[in-house]
């Protein structure tokens, strides 16, 4: 395998490799940056153009695409709070308070390297334990995978803000947004109340446009007469250069990299449940969790790098076992397969070049972010914050309504993404979380069904839920969290009553 592995670098640095590379990193840094568009539609879209082009420039144009706009979802995300992609919604969480702050340019070169270093190590990870990762996934079953969804809803539910109660009904209340639609293990109709719009489902990237995005635009709009930001808010000081960031940084790096990468593992666990479980593990550990959400620069850091590290471990069930593990890495077995190549084992012994320089691919996109990455962000999109907001507010409404149309067509999209935004602003209104509401329409949908497909393999035998190993080992992690923030609660209450006393 490792000589297979080094004859394929000289396939991915060829020149038609590398200008795919440059050119799809780029493409992928603009799309993931305007709300609205994502990486799915745009390798979708393109999918169909590559057909006479090289199997390895095709997939070049993937890696970049992929790798960008997962960096590109943090520059909206950190500038205007509206996250670019469904990965992003942890990043807003400390970026945009940063950006209020005054420190717009080191959230983005944090966010820069952090996105760089999750995609190396996670490339890293494709490239030497693919097929021994790959069967960590056989391992998880329905069980298993109803108690992630618990625990990703519980975990963020109870470590962000600062009221758990509120957290939790946050929760519920994106559960039931996502149980809107088709039930997926009877066909039925549930909440449709006979609209034909809503058999569906509510479309993930409406409802986070609506949520995140609609509630500081009427913020913005409340002080008309302000002007938010300078060119000062954009420099990074010669003391937040590329050394100072790595030592202040890289055991946060190390540990959100692994959880995106143990979370990319997992078929259709995504990006966004890796940064948010990422950004919870760096606020748990961190000697000051109460400054995570006021502009802390490393909760940015754990996002991007927890997000980042799921890209190229999603790919590793697909190319090894030929199960996608996310939409993209569906996307990429069609590009194989349009190209003649059939995902499974056999792909590693029949065309070796081509799934091995495509690791070298995802590799050195993730490096490329390093050069092109803060560039952009910087010298491009960062000027649009210094418009006075009677021209912000307006524009960037216009540029939600473009992107949100653009998806479906359809203008009731537009009706249903300015009823969330109100809902956010009144959820902002009366402090509680909305990360917990998002996570709730990803993860309740996938909880639902996994817990009623345990119940159908198992004939209603709720032992099985507490006897595997696997979901032994996750209840103990939740309920070890649980704890510990019951003990937290206990201690502030008591020091409270003292100094009352």
């Amino acid at each position: 395998m490792f000589e297979s592995l080094l004859n394929a670098l000289p396939v991915a640095l060829q020149l038609g490799s590398l200008i795919s590379l440059v050119v799809g990193t780029l493409i992928g840094i603009m799309i993931g940056a305007l709300p609205g568009l994502n990486p799915v539609m745009a390798i979708a879209l393109m999918l169909p153009l590559t057909y006479g082009f090289d199997p390895v420039i095709a997939l070049g144009l993937v890696a970049g695409i992929y790798n960008g706009s997962m960096y590109g979802g943090s520059i909206p995300a950190i500038l205007l709070n509206i996250p670019g992609t469904p990965a992003a919604i942890a990043t807003t969480f400390d970026g945009y308070p940063m950006t209020r702050k005054g420190q717009g340019g080191l959230a983005l070169k944090t966010a820069c390297w952090s996105s760089a270093i999750g995609g190396i190590v996670s490339a890293l990870a494709l490239m030497t334990l693919a097929p021994m990762l790959a069967k960590v996934t056989l391992a998880f079953g329905p069980s298993e995978y109803f108690w992630v969804a618990i625990f990703g809803l519980v975990s963020i539910a109870v470590l962000v803000g600062k009221d758990i109660s509120k957290g939790m009904l946050s929760a519920l209340l994106g559960v039931i947004i996502g149980l809107v639609g088709v039930d997926a293990i009877s066909g039925a109709e549930r909440y449709t109340f006979g609209t034909l719009y809503l058999v569906g489902g509510f479309d993930l990237l409406i409802v986070l446009i609506g949520l995140y995005a609609v509630p500081p635009v009427l913020e913005m709009a409340e002080k008309r007469n302000a002007s938010y930001f300078n060119a000062d808010s954009f420099r990074v000081t010669a003391g937040d250069g590329s050394l100072g960031l790595v030592r202040r940084y890289w055991r946060t790096w190390t540990r959100s990299s692994v959880i995106g990468v143990c979370v990319g593992i997992l078929p259709g666990a995504g990006g966004n449940l890796a940064a948010l479980l990422s950004y919870n593990e760096a606020k748990r550990r961190a000697p000051d969790p109460e400054t995570f959400g006021t502009g802390n620069p490393i909760g940015v850091a754990a996002a991007e790098s927890g997000n980042s590290a799921d890209n190229a471990s999603a790919m590793i069930p697909s190319l090894t076992l030929g199960i996608p593990g996310n939409l993209i890495a569906a996307l990429v077995l069609g590009a194989l397969m349009i190209h003649g190549l059939q995902p499974g084992p056999q792909l590693f012994t029949r065309s070796p070049d081509v799934v091995f320089g495509f690791m070298w691919q995802l590799l050195l996109t993730a490096m490329l972010l390093l050069l092109l990455g803060g560039m952009v962000a910087t010298r491009l999109f960062a000027q649009i914050l210094r418009m006075p907001t009677a021209l912000l507010v307006p524009t960037t409404l216009v540029l939600m309504a473009i992107g949100i149309y653009t998806v479906n067509g359809n203008v009731t999209d537009l009706y249903v993404m300015l009823s969330f935004g109100l809902i956010g602003y009144l959820l902002n209104r009366l402090a509680f979380p909305l990360a917990p509401v998002v996570l709730g329409v990803l993860l309740g949908p996938m909880a639902e069904q996994n817990l009623r497909l345990t119940m159908l393999i198992s004939q209603n035998d709720w032992t099985v839920l507490f006897t595997r190993p696997i979901s032994l080992g996750i209840i103990i992690l939740l309920a070890t969290i649980l704890l510990s923030q019951l003990w937290k609660a206990l201690r502030l209450r008591g020091h409270s009553s003292k100094r009352a006393s």
